[in-house]
Parts: C-alpha cells; structure tokens; sequence
C-alpha cells in the first residue's frame, strides 16, 4: 500500500496585493508612451479558457511541439537528475509536469512535488487531481508571484527539498526581456544547491510567417485573448476601454528576437481608467504593447544561462528545431 500522500499549502500573496500590482503595471505602462501592459493581465477566468483554446490551434505550435520533445526525453532527465523533488513555477493544470513525475517515479527518486501559481484556485484544483493521481508523493503548493523583488523574494520562498529539479516550461521564458532573465536565472542559482537542476522549455528562432501565424491565427482567438487585457481593465479599474476599437496586431521584432502584440486603437480616443488615476489618449492607429515573446538561438540561450553557474548539459528539439527543453546544472 502507498504511503497516504501529504499536503502542505503556502500563500505569499495578501488580499491586495493583486490589486496593487495592477494598479502600478498600469500607472507604469499607461501613464506614458509608448503604452504597454504585461501579459499576465491577459488571465482572467475568460483569458485562461482563451489561452486553453490557443493551445490546440494548428498555428500555435509551442504547446504540442514542447510536450512531443518532453515525451521523448523525460526517461533521460529523470536518469540524469536523480530528482527527488520536482519544484514548478507557474505550474497552472500541472498536465505537462506529470509526463516527468511518472519518469521519476519510474525511476524511482521522486518524493515531493512542489507547485507555484499565482492564482489559488487553479493551484488547489489541480493539486487535488495530482493527490489521487500519485498517492505516496508529498505535494506542497505554493501560491506567489515568483517575480516579486527581481524574482528574488518570489523564488526563495519556494521551500528547500532535497535534490531538486526546477522546472519553467511553456516557452514562458520568451515573455521576459533580457534585462528580466538576467534577474530570473541570477536568482535561480542564488535558491539551487550546487548539483540541483533547471529544466527549462524554450521557443526557438525559425521562419518569420510561422512565428507571426502563431500569434494571430486565421479563427481570430490570439485576437480575442490580447482585447480581454482591455476587459479585464475594464472590469477591476472602472476603465472605459471600447475594446472592439482596436485591432490585434502581431510582428517579429528581428533586431530584439522577438515576436510582440500589441492592439491599436482604430480612431483617436480618450480612456479613463480611474482605479489606476490614469487617463490615456490614444491617437488612430498608435498601440499598446501587449506582450513580447522571445525566440532563441541555442548557443545564445545556453550562454546566458551558463553566465549565472547554469550550466546545460543536455539539450532536447523536435526534428524542425521549432523548440528546445534544456536541463541545466547549478554549478560552480
């Protein structure tokens, strides 16, 4: 019989700390030009059904290209890491995670699963499913922003399990400008022990009208999902954004490597946003950067990590070198 599975449940966010976080992305990004607004605005209950959908569209081809690399690797990384503890940041439904828990639960290491999220409710649900799914694993969710204070704050109250194996998926890592990875994988070795691991999934460069397809697909959802950053604007600062006035706009940014959104306002148009004290004005055909999504080249990516002691020792791609899973070791 398993050993019964244990539970322990963190939170690191206070009641209003959501809150004052929006309220300062957008005094930050709308209080002056060129107006932006962070990605991670875009999930509310409508954006993440909307972002679900994305993920199962023929142009959006990160989601099924990651998890058809990390089918074919985890036995490698479970064999190479010996990981005791998966820990995952912005872990959402966990479902890509359990192709690597049942490869070091095969192997034979794995004790603890830790799980962070900013959203409570998602974390609960979907560590209620892993409970009845690996009984015998401990499970520990952490429910924070792992940004905060240049990440250091967010990552350190991660909690301290032997031999662990951190994991970022998703291509995620593209929504932070360099100047952010730079804080992101300092502070990741900062909380690794010398010998624990990064798995870390990542978009790479390819053909500009596949990327660009990727984030503005023919059924209109990728323009949907970047207007409901608007709604949620709407819905928790009292703005007054007409947000079927603007257009879903994507691009490759060649000199930055990155593909943005943005959505530009089809007439000229004052917005009051009175939950943030701010007022933008908008004219016909100026835009508000919605996201960035970097793309790598390998050797690129690999020397940014191996600049903060992330050393990666093995490297994982589809056959059209679309996306890469590379393990790192937090080594001197």
């Amino acid at each position: 019989m398993p050993v019964p599975t244990t539970q322990r449940h963190d939170v690191h966010i206070e009641p209003h700390d959501r809150e004052r976080a929006l309220i300062k992305d957008v005094q930050d990004g709308l209080g002056s030009r060129p107006y932006t607004l962070p990605p991670k605005w875009f999930y509310d209950s409508t954006g993440s059904e909307l972002f679900d959908q994305i993920t199962t569209l023929a142009e959006y081809y990160p989601t099924r290209t990651e998890r058809a690399v990390l089918e074919s690797c985890v036995s490698d990384i479970a064999e190479a890491t010996g990981a005791h503890t998966v820990v995952e940041l912005g872990s959402g439904s966990s479902e890509k995670t359990r192709l690597l828990l049942d490869a070091l639960q095969a192997h034979g290491t794995l004790r603890t699963y830790v799980a962070q999220d900013v959203s409570e409710s998602a974390l609960t649900a979907a560590m209620n499913h892993i409970m009845v799914d690996y009984p015998g694993v401990d499970l520990h969710s952490v429910v924070s922003d792992f940004s905060a204070a240049n990440y250091r704050d967010g990552l350190h109250w991660l909690p301290d399990y032997p031999h662990r194996l951190l994991v970022f998926l998703g291509g995620t890592i593209g929504n932070l400008v360099p100047a952010e990875r730079a804080h992101f994988f300092g502070a990741m070795r900062e909380l690794l022990h010398d010998g624990e691991h990064v798995l870390l999934g990542a978009g790479l460069i390819i053909d500009e009208t596949t990327m660009v397809a990727a984030y503005d697909d023919a059924r209109g959802v990728t323009a949907d999902f970047n207007r409901n950053v608007l709604s949620v604007m709407n819905a928790e600062l009292g703005a007054d954004f007409d947000v079927h006035e603007f257009d879903h706009v994507s691009l490759w940014d060649a000199e930055n490597q990155w593909i943005e959104m943005h959505l530009r306002a089809r007439k000229d148009m004052t917005v009051q946003v009175p939950g943030a004290g701010v007022v933008v004005n908008l004219e016909a055909g100026e835009t508000i950067r919605t996201e960035v999504s970097a793309k790598f080249e390998l050797s690129a990516l690999v020397e940014e990590l191996a600049a903060h002691q992330l050393h990666v020792r093995l490297v994982w791609q589809d056959p059209d070198s679309r996306f890469a899973v590379l393990l790192a070791e937090a080594a001197q």
